[in-house]
């Protein structure tokens, strides 16, 4: 996990933010709340894009949708263009994918139900990896970290690995969130666990059917291109997040060739979660962003779809 206090350097294909001042008329359309593993609640979200000057940003909160009627409230107020979306954890050739989904019904039952299942899932992961962390010499419990939160649990709210860093910290186990991860919660460290997932393609088939668009997040995370590809080849796509906080221009070039070569949508945003010990992770609200004129080709594709 990065964490990036500057902007992005922008790529020759005209992508993303600089600052405040040329933000005018992008959106950033990937960013989390309270509602999953974000600081901010909802409605501090839509006001920080606001100040940026961001004509619209989506609340994706991790396989909840619980933060989007505040933001979407919230954008009334400010006169700014929330995107309703969520970020479905999935996963492929052994590592966890992310699939964005936007414009989806916020009130499908059907998807309700299966964002609850996917919930539930990284409750049962997170049981366990506090368990492994006991058999580490760390007393932790989920209770802790409930408590840490600071506030009340919402219903439809999650607790991520991010709480459990931060839970961490508090106890001395690891100086910051970066050293949490990397001794205890992230892939291949003590303490991590895989939990059964379902696959990208079930992903975006329960976004279609919510009427949604489709979007793989963050490609360059995985460090596995030839798994990218068959993802794409593979899943019912409409776009992929070429630009994140996480990617550099090489990894701009190579995804915005591979969305040209399957026509694709391109897609980014800041992966915005807020600071914790003073950092941001990924990035700042705005600091990566793509024309608005985004929101009107997945409205569209949206549109060809249904008929």
């Amino acid at each position: 996990m990065k964490d990036h206090n500057s902007h992005t350097e922008p790529s020759q294909a005209e992508a993303h933010t600089q600052d405040t001042a040329d933000t005018a008329g992008r959106c950033d359309l990937h960013t989390h709340t309270q509602a999953s593993d974000g600081m901010q609640p909802p409605a501090e979200n839509v006001r920080l894009g606001f100040e940026k000057g961001l004509a619209a940003l989506a609340i994706t909160d991790h396989d909840t949708l619980s933060g989007v009627a505040e933001a979407l409230e919230a954008g009334r107020q400010y006169g700014i263009t929330v995107v309703p979306g969520v970020e479905i954890s999935t996963r492929a050739g052994g590592k966890e994918i992310h699939v964005l989904g936007y414009y989806i019904d916020t009130e499908q039952e059907l998807l309700l139900s299966r964002l609850e299942e996917q919930r539930n899932t990284r409750l049962g992961r997170n049981e366990a990896i506090l368990e492994k962390l006991r058999g580490l010499g760390i007393a932790i419990t989920l209770e802790q970290v409930v408590s840490g939160l600071g506030r009340e649990l919402k219903p439809d709210e999650s607790i991520g690995r991010p709480h459990i860093a931060d839970e961490l910290v508090r106890l001395g186990a690891a100086v910051d969130m970066r050293d949490a991860f990397d001794k205890y919660l992230a892939e291949g460290a003590a303490a991590y666990v895989s939990p059964p997932r379902i696959t990208p393609e079930v992903a975006c088939r329960w976004i279609r059917e919510a009427g949604g668009a489709a979007v793989l997040a963050h490609p360059g995370i995985y460090g596995d291109d030839e798994l990218v590809r068959s993802i794409v080849e593979q899943c019912d796509l409409d776009g992929i997040e070429v630009y994140h906080s996480d990617h550099g221009p090489a990894e701009h070039a190579r995804y915005l060739s591979l969305a040209e070569e399957f026509g694709l949508l391109v897609t980014g945003g800041s992966d915005f979660h807020g600071a914790r010990q003073g950092v941001v992770f990924h990035g700042e609200i705005g600091s990566v962003s793509v024309p608005a004129a985004v929101l009107a080709q997945l409205k569209a594709g949206i549109g060809k779809r249904l008929g």
